[in-house]
């Protein structure tokens, strides 16, 4: 029997976001990351667009019973894509993985109305660090698009539901990373 699994590219890497089983790094390729907004919903957010000349690295885990429901909940904005002939993984099983991206005719650049939550970003870049160091981060932030998107320092007072506390390490790594893009960071109001 073929096993379900999901492949996460965004805050589905960091693991304490979701409670999926067998949790491991994977490569996808002929995909992309990019900040984008829809009119689905109210700020930016990461999804994964076709681009040939590409692989990006996230993360698979297996979801239990073929019960796609609470994901699909959690992705409501997305579309489910089958996914299994562009991963590499260590799985020694058979396994069937999909991978959620909104149609891009929904998409549109963020914009100051519609920015980057910074709580959302950490959530992403903790989870890379976890998963794949140093080098997993430089890499995240190489391989994603939208970077001249407006960023939203809601650290402080984070709206991202699943938000995760960052040590001071992890802040300063995000903080790093966006200097060295020249984002732009706008503070609440």
């Amino acid at each position: 029997m073929t096993a379900p699994y999901f492949f996460g590219y965004g805050s589905l890497v960091n693991r304490a976001t979701h409670d999926y089983l067998d949790p491991q790094p994977a490569r996808l390729r002929g995909w992309r990351r990019a900040w984008r907004h829809t009119d689905l919903r109210p700020v930016a957010f990461l999804t994964a667009i076709p681009c040939e000349a590409s692989e990006i690295d996230g993360l698979i885990a297996h979801v239990p019973d073929n019960d796609w429901a609470a994901l699909d909940d959690r992705e409501w904005a997305y579309d489910r894509h089958s996914a299994t002939q562009s991963i590499s993984h260590d799985l020694t099983h058979p396994a069937d993985i999909a991978v959620y991206a909104v149609p891009v005719e929904r998409q549109s650049a963020p914009d100051t109305r519609h920015p980057i939550l910074l709580s959302y970003l950490d959530v992403v870049v903790q989870g890379y660090h976890q998963m794949f160091g140093l080098t997993g981060v430089a890499d995240f932030f190489a391989t994603t698009d939208g970077w001249d998107a407006p960023i939203l320092d809601d650290r402080a007072a984070p709206r991202y539901p699943r938000h995760q506390s960052l040590t001071s390490d992890e802040s300063a790594l995000v903080d790093h990373h966006l200097s060295q893009l020249n984002a732009n960071l706008i503070q609440t109001t």
